[in-house]
């Protein structure tokens, strides 16, 4: 990869906007079709590196077997006395600011951030998120855990739309400012 890593939230919401249910579970994504699994290979493939919150990661071992084997998962949590139960993972309590830089320093590819709500809100706050891919799921929950929530504004530059299985996968960047001749990251 010849430039910085980018942190690239990736997720999939219902069409009312909730990631998960009220008690975080996912179980609504179950009968997405097979259009998800051909956009997550590739997208998952251009990543070595997962950034989670802890309830993210407690729901993830509900699952079974851990499905990010060879990724390196960094999980950010308060409880720095954890000890992982899986290789690759390691439990953070830095600032994210400070994590992130040593990440894209660190990293050979781009960086997922998985989520939960709490985390994408922290980063988005912070503007250390560089490429938003949301799947909206044709589904109305009604009520869970929403999205955002941080009241954060983030300007975004549309680049690509992908229908399948009905779900509408979205894809935009951080805006750039142009200056003269350059191109900065909008990071304040």
């Amino acid at each position: 990869m010849g430039s910085e890593p980018n942190v690239i939230l990736y997720t999939a919401m219902s069409l009312d906007g909730y990631i998960a249910k009220e008690d975080g579970s996912v179980d609504w994504l179950e009968d997405t079709g097979e259009g998800v699994e051909g956009t997550y290979l590739k997208f998952y493939s251009s990543i070595d590196t997962i950034i989670m919150g802890r309830k993210t990661y407690d729901q993830i071992l509900t699952f079974g077997e851990w499905v990010y084997k060879g990724k390196d998962t960094y999980v950010l949590t308060s409880d720095i006395l954890r000890v992982p139960e899986k290789p690759n993972i390691e439990f953070r309590n830095d600032e994210i600011e400070d994590l992130t830089t040593e990440l894209k320093q660190k990293s050979k590819s781009n960086i997922w951030l998985l989520g939960g709500a709490e985390t994408v809100n922290a980063f988005l706050e912070k503007k250390l998120i560089d490429e938003y891919r949301i799947a909206i799921v044709p589904v109305i929950l009604g009520t869970g855990i929403p999205l955002f929530t941080s009241g954060a504004e983030e300007n975004l530059d549309f680049k690509q739309v992908t229908e399948y299985d009905g779900i509408v996968e979205l894809k935009y960047e951080k805006k750039k400012i142009k200056i003269a001749n350059f191109e900065i990251n909008n990071n304040k």
